[in-house]
C-alpha cells in the first residue's frame, strides 16, 4: 500500500505477507510531524492470529539514528532482551508514525458490525519516539467503518478508520488517505 499523509509533509510504502508462521507487516515512512522529520523503516512479525511478536524500527529521526529491537511473547515485551514491564499486557504494537499498524488489533478482533473492543498496545509515540501502553478501542460501525478511540494525554483521540475488505486502512480520518491505484 501507499499512503500520504493529509495534515502534514509525509509519505509511507507498506506491504503485509503471510508467513509459514503468521504474518510479516513492512514499510518504510518519510515524515514530519511538529517539526520532526523522519525517515523510518519498519517489520513487525505476528502470529496466525495477528499478535506482534517482533517488531525492528530503525532510520533517522530529527536528525538522529533510531534503532528499537522489540520482542512479546503472551503480553510480555523486551527491547533489545531487556525487559519491558511498562508495557505488561500489550498484544499490539502501534506505530505512531504509520496507519499500517491499526491492521493488526482490527485482523486480530475480528469484530462483527456494531461491535466495540478494548484493547492494550504499545505504543512507539511520534515524534517523541518513546513506548508507552496506549489503550485503545475500536468499534466497527459498518462493514468497513471503525471508529477508533484512545485516551491521549488525558484527552480522547478519536478518528474514523475506513478499511478494504482486507481490513488495511484506506482512511485514517484528517491524517492519511490511501492512494488506491497502489494496492
Amino acid at each position: 500500500m501507499r499512503w500520504r499523509r493529509l495534515d502534514e509533509p509525509g509519505s509511507e510504502d507498506a506491504h503485509v505477507e503471510q508467513s509459514s508462521d503468521g504474518w510479516c507487516l513492512a514499510g518504510q515512512v518519510d515524515v514530519q510531524d511538529s517539526g520532526v522529520s523522519a525517515a523510518l523503516r519498519y517489520r513487525i512479525d505476528c502470529d496466525r492470529d495477528w499478535r506482534t511478536r517482533f517488531a525492528v524500527i530503525e532510520g533517522v529521526s530529527g536528525g538522529q539514528r533510531i534503532h528499537f529491537d522489540l520482542a512479546a511473547r503472551d503480553g510480555l515485551w523486551t527491547r533489545d532482551g531487556r525487559p519491558l514491564p511498562e508495557l505488561s499486557g500489550a498484544l499490539d504494537i502501534d506505530l505512531g508514525f504509520t496507519p499500517a499498524t491499526n491492521t493488526l488489533p482490527i485482523r486480530r478482533l475480528g469484530l462483527a458490525v456494531g461491535e466495540t473492543a478494548t484493547v492494550k498496545s504499545a505504543w512507539l509515540r511520534f515524534p517523541e519516539l518513546r513506548l508507552e501502553v496506549l489503550e485503545q478501542t475500536y468499534t466497527r460501525e459498518a462493514e468497513r467503518v471503525y471508529r477508533y478511540v484512545a485516551d491521549v494525554d488525558g484527552a480522547p483521540f478519536i478518528a474514523r478508520l475506513d478499511t478494504d475488505s482486507y481490513g488495511r486502512v484506506l482512511s485514517y480520518e484528517n491524517l492519511w488517505e490511501a492512494d488506491v491505484g497502489a494496492i
